[in-house]
């Protein structure tokens, strides 16, 4: 067959025989009243872009907050007894930090009653974005556009929450016909006590400043942001996690990391080729008739034994593996004495393998190309004709004898469908194949790929969920620089400029200008590796996908990957690497996230510290996994049964200078850590 080529609380009960051994109890931290402080942030929200941005890092890692919608009519006045309360005789704060839009951001009563509040259990104040003056203990020495400009993190920054960071982030300068970050810079005015955190120099000047510092005053602490930001650019991504931690105290719900896998589908399959003359592809929209083509675009695109070698090695020089999407059929389509089969079988320890099915066929309806764009096929009812259960069934099934037969270690559970087809497409389909989830079901398949640029979200499909992915604009029907340069200034500019016009008739798409030689490396790869980049750094754990004609010939995915690596290594420290999940692990964040999301909904997860003691009880109807931050030297413990606090082990995992992880709390369970003094 032709294969159409393209694509607990440990409810923690000690036997008290078991205490003779151990210390009977960790020492509490030094004296202090009893305070307990809940594990909540309160965002004073005017609906500024800074505002906005720290909501976005607070959402990115799960931290529990509420805000008040300043500028409303009927709002929530901040009193004393709103921010605070005694429990059990003991003194609570109900938020262990406070996010303003500006040091004047409430007045009057409301400002007395949120000072005195800080002042009295030292809750911390962030303010997202003013100017540098002396009511936040500064001197401005200069104010402008600060695009492109180079931030440094201080050694007071990099102690004080900023220490996953290496010490220089850039500011973004995406167009520079657009001004894009304002900033105020500023030093400590005279008599204030101010402690810079991270600064920076304007592009072309001399002059050094704070951007984020703290104004330390009146028995408070407040971090002072004098840089516009919003919550779609890099640097405010890179340094948000910072802000939260200086805010928390490096103790709160939550949970960050940066992910990075990517897919490689089709592969053993070969790939219609663009054709740079016609500006079609050869096999799939080119007219035989109409776009005669000769070599080499009727030449379809397919690894070879050396694209094997060299994903090897650029693996091992990485450290990142690339995941292979496969299609057995590729393989026997091209014949028992393969080479690229033999390359790639004979080193299959070296990858990460998925079923892509078994040719590649689209799993949706039937589609009728008589008319441009196609549309699904009907029956003589009227009613969608639907690629059947047994023929999707026996593609799922069909690759995974496949890869048994060849000794490929395989998570049959993972499926990735030609063109993410069987789940609803737009504006062909509307809804999934209906045979999809039955075929799914009886396939054993619990997580399938869907587009990321369609469905952002995780959903069920049957006994599967999905597991969004990241299309990467480096095209499936190109192998050279030359064909990438030409197929995207067909996509991105205006008819006048030769291209195709779709950017003038698309309000989601921007023309540009016809890129010339130097195109792909000049605007190409610094943009998709931006693109991707952000995607890291904002704590997403969805996988991008390329395709095999990308590592063949020219090879021009690694450009992009080496980019996206480079900028990572350089901005985050060891301590903080970027992590290379499975598709299964992928998967596995994306509920341990939905979950934890509807638990912060129905606020049935209470946490607070008191005497150095972290307590997370979880108070629904069913187990759940608790995203939670502490600091290095946090200890896990439990109360036994005299009631006497045990110590255990090391909380967490390291990552970024501090320690993190989910933990499973029962129905109506609890967590304990201990914070070290």
């Amino acid at each position: 067959m032709k294969i159409r080529s393209r694509r607990r609380f440990i409810a923690g009960v000690v036997a008290l025989l078991g205490l003779a051994g151990l210390a009977l109890a960790t020492p509490a931290l030094a004296a202090a009243p009893k305070q307990r402080i809940d594990l909540r942030v309160l965002v004073l929200d005017d609906g500024s872009p800074g505002i906005d941005m720290l909501r976005g890092q607070l959402d990115r890692e799960g931290v529990p907050y509420d805000t008040v919608a300043l500028g409303t009519d009927g709002r929530q006045r901040l009193t004393p007894a709103f921010l605070a309360d005694s429990v059990g005789g003991v003194r609570r704060a109900k938020y262990q930090g406070v996010i303003v839009p500006n040091e004047g951001a409430v007045t009057g009563a409301e400002a007395t009653a949120l000072a005195d509040f800080e002042r009295e259990f030292k809750v911390r104040q962030l303010d997202a974005y003013t100017w540098a003056n002396p009511n936040v203990g500064q001197e401005l020495t200069w104010s402008g556009v600060l695009d492109g400009a180079t931030m440094t993190v201080t050694d007071a920054g990099k102690a004080a929450g900023f220490g996953y960071l290496t010490g220089k982030v850039t500011i973004d300068d995406r167009d520079p016909n657009v001004i894009e970050s304002y900033g105020y810079l500023g030093k400590p005015a005279a008599g204030a006590t101010f402690t810079p955190l991270v600064t920076a120099t304007p592009p072309g000047g001399t002059t050094t400043g704070s951007l984020m510092g703290v104004y330390t005053h009146d028995g408070r602490e407040e971090l002072v942001v004098t840089l516009a930001a919003n919550r779609y650019q890099t640097h405010a991504m890179e340094l948000g996690h910072g802000l939260i931690t200086w805010l928390t105290k490096g103790v709160h719900l939550g949970y960050t990391r940066n992910w990075f896998s990517v897919h490689i589908d089709d592969v053993f399959l070969p790939d219609d080729r663009w054709d740079t003359v016609h500006n079609c592809t050869v096999g799939d929209d080119c007219n035989p008739q109409r776009d005669p083509t000769v070599q080499p675009y009727n030449t379809p695109i397919r690894m070879t034994p050396d694209d094997v070698r060299a994903l090897i090695a650029w693996q091992k020089a990485k450290n990142v593996k690339l995941d292979i999407v496969f299609n057995g059929g590729g393989s026997v389509e091209a014949g028992a004495s393969d080479p690229l089969t033999a390359a790639m079988v004979n080193n299959k320890g070296q990858f990460r393998w998925i079923n892509h099915t078994y040719e590649h066929p689209y799993l949706g309806c039937v589609q009728d190309f008589s008319v441009s764009p196609w549309r699904c096929a009907a029956d003589g009812y009227g009613r969608t004709r639907w690629m059947s259960q047994a023929d999707v069934t026996a593609q799922i099934k069909d690759n995974i004898a496949w890869a048994k037969s060849k000794g490929i270690p395989l998570d049959a559970s993972e499926l990735v469908t030609g063109e993410h087809s069987g789940l609803r497409t737009l504006p062909q389909m509307p809804a999934d194949n209906p045979n999809l989830a039955p075929a799914l079901n009886a396939t054993g398949i619990r997580y399938i790929a869907s587009d990321a640029s369609r469905e952002q979200t995780a959903r069920p499909v049957g006994n599967a969920v999905t597991v969004p992915r990241f299309p990467m604009n480096i095209y499936y029907n190109v192998a050279t620089v030359a064909e990438e340069v030409d197929e995207y200034n067909w996509i991105y500019t205006s008819r006048a400029d030769g291209g195709s016009g779709v950017c003038e008739s698309n309000p989601a798409s921007t023309c540009i200008k016809p890129l010339g030689s130097r195109g792909f490396q000049d605007y190409i790869v610094p943009m998709e590796a931006r693109i991707a980049y952000d995607h890291v750094v904002s704590a997403n754990p969805a996988p991008h996908y390329a395709h095999q004609s990308n590592l063949a010939e020219d090879r021009i995915l690694y450009p992009v990957l080496d980019a996206i690596l480079a900028r990572y290594r350089a901005t985050y420290t060891s301590a903080t690497p970027v992590l290379n999940p499975k598709f299964a692990e992928v998967a596995k964040q994306n509920q341990r996230l939905a979950a934890w999301q509807a638990a912060l909904r129905n606020r049935s997860v209470e946490a607070y510290t008191l005497d150095g003691r972290v307590t997370v009880v979880n108070k629904g109807n069913a187990a759940l996994e608790v995203p939670i931050t502490a600091p290095n030297g946090t200890k896990l413990v439990t109360i036994s049964v005299l009631g006497i606090e045990v110590g255990g082990g090391t909380f967490g995992e390291a990552y970024g200078g501090e320690r993190s992880a989910w933990r499973s709390v029962g129905r109506h369970g609890q967590q304990l850590l201990r914070l070290s003094s």
